[in-house]
């Protein structure tokens, strides 16, 4: 146990590379194809490029805020959340499990409110995350 105690300063860096790396991965891929992505969500290029904006920068702010102030991980969270919350009531609502259905053929809301929570608890905590764990 004492070594876990030992490690336990560092916990914070497992969940901001998990977050970090899932909104980096969506967010810059987003930008291959601004206008496909945003043609099959039904939406403006503008607001689109938006989404990878806020995943791209707030996935980076998450991670780097590790090493910044404490505003950078608190923005990184605030990012994240209106994404999420999007894509929870644009297209996975109604189902909870992940998993593709005939009604959800890109899976239901799980991951996104997952990935909702860890934004506003970013968002909230900020470094004290390094804390909370």
């Amino acid at each position: 146990m004492n070594a876990l105690k030992k490690l336990s300063p560092y916990a914070h860096w497992g969940i901001r590379l998990a977050v970090a790396g899932v909104f980096l991965f969506h967010g810059l891929g987003k930008f291959a194809d601004l206008s496909g992505g945003a043609q099959m969500m039904g939406m403006p290029v503008f607001v689109w490029a938006l989404v990878a904006i806020f995943e791209s920068l707030g996935g980076a702010l998450v991670l780097l805020g590790g090493f910044l102030p404490d505003w950078a991980t608190r923005l990184g969270g605030l990012l994240i959340i209106p994404p999420m919350l999007g894509a929870v009531f644009m297209a996975h609502w109604g189902q909870w499990s992940f998993a593709p259905s005939a009604t959800h053929p890109m899976g239901g809301m799980e991951f996104q409110v997952t990935l909702l929570t860890l934004g506003i608890f970013f968002a909230l905590r900020g470094k004290e995350i390094e804390k909370a764990l």
